[in-house]
């Protein structure tokens, strides 16, 4: 049984342990509020940017080389890039490991579909998890947290299309923590390229979206082209901020519950301390009270 200085100890550092994870957890709370308010002022900007880009190409028919109609999915071996989107720091529960689970599943599960899968990893986590498993990315880029901006994304999706252009790949797609809540983040994969306009596109028998007559100043290809690096970009960036808001949250709620924990576990190490300093009191007056009567006698 160890020592009641032992069990101080114990007492102690976990006390200094919930201190931190307190503090973690109160940190995580400020950036998640500024990271979740970003990703929700982002989300209807793309979303609208993307049903611009569907409708002028579905109603010109606009043909360009980075669009794709759902009649024109070509069931052949491919060559595929997956852009993976994981955290630099851990501390954030399952939230590196089920982007990476949900990575090898897709690696193992299309291994033999696809001509060959390359990956470009966004995260220290990601591509250390990859690594000790022999798997080296393609390119790895670090301190998303802290450098995530409009310039960072840009340059990644500009990197990307460059090597789609290219003929480096036939397929991009994306894989990251979508922000759902605080408590809830989903691994999402999404095709980044090529982009399927046929499925994106909001006509409904001519109701909605935009009038084949309507006439287009410059070209509706000119528009096209124009609007498209604007999407990538802006897709890229949405897709960092819902990794980032989602880390936050993981972290929080990660911090919290370690708090808890560590407040239990006091407990529980307080109450074994007075039972163990209340048996040596107990020992102490035994001890005592046999010596006394033994003088008696």
């Amino acid at each position: 049984m160890p020592s009641l200085k032992d069990i101080r100890n114990r007492i102690d550092s976990t006390k200094n342990t919930q201190q931190i994870t307190k503090a973690m957890k109160m940190v995580s709370a400020a950036k998640l509020r500024r990271a979740q308010q970003n990703v929700v002022n982002m989300r209807p900007y793309a979303q609208g940017l993307m049903t611009v880009i569907a409708d002028v190409a579905t109603t010109q028919a606009v043909d360009h080389p980075l669009l794709r109609r759902s009649s024109e999915v070509d069931e052949r071996r491919k060559k595929v890039l997956l852009v993976v989107i994981t955290s630099d720091r851990g501390l954030c529960g399952a939230f590196n490991t089920n982007v990476s689970k949900f990575t090898e599943r897709y690696l193992r599960d299309n291994a033999s579909k696809s001509e060959k899968i390359d990956m470009l990893m966004v995260g220290r986590r990601g591509a250390d998890y990859f690594r000790r498993r022999g798997k080296v990315a393609v390119e790895t880029i670090l301190n998303l947290a802290k450098d995530i901006s409009y310039p960072l994304a840009s340059k990644i999706s500009h990197r990307v299309v460059e090597m789609y252009n290219a003929g480096e790949y036939e397929e991009v797609r994306i894989i990251y923590n979508e922000f759902v809540s605080a408590i809830q983040q989903t691994v999402v994969c999404e095709t980044l390229l090529p982009i399927d306009v046929e499925k994106s596109a909001t006509l409904n028998k001519g109701t909605d979206g935009f009038p084949a007559e309507l006439i287009y100043e410059p070209s509706p290809t000119e528009i096209i082209d124009a609007l498209i690096w604007k999407h990538f970009d802006i897709q890229m960036y949405r897709c960092l901020s819902e990794s980032v808001a989602a880390e936050h949250g993981a972290r929080m709620t990660s911090m919290e519950n370690a708090t808890k924990n560590a407040g239990e576990m006091i407990r529980t190490l307080t109450l074994t301390y007075n039972k163990a300093r209340q048996a040596a009191i107990t020992t102490e007056l035994i001890e005592i009270t046999s010596g006394a009567e033994a003088l008696k006698a």
